[in-house]
């Protein structure tokens, strides 16, 4: 009669680890790649700029460089303590 216990001489608790670190040799060779699906790709396509928010972005810019540009603090505190408090 044989009787398996604990003391098992072809038992090896780090065989698994071996094991995976193999098999991540092996994968770890291949390139990265991305895929988009063709919902993705058709989403894309359809992304048209508003106009209107363009010419008021080149605006903003344009003012920004040739220093004209000048904030608001008090509408910008307001605005910031009116989302804060929403949430």
């Amino acid at each position: 009669m044989k009787v398996n216990g604990p003391n098992q001489t072809n038992f090896n608790p780090y065989k698994n680890q071996i094991q995976k670190q193999m098999e991540m040799k092996k994968v770890g060779k291949q390139q990265d790649q991305l895929e988009i699906s063709s919902e993705a790709m058709k989403l894309q396509e359809n992304i048209k700029v508003n106009a209107k928010r363009e010419a008021y972005v080149e605006e903003i810019k344009n003012r920004v460089e040739s220093g004209q540009y000048e904030i608001n603090y008090e509408k910008t505190a307001h605005k910031m303590i009116d989302f804060w408090s929403k949430q």
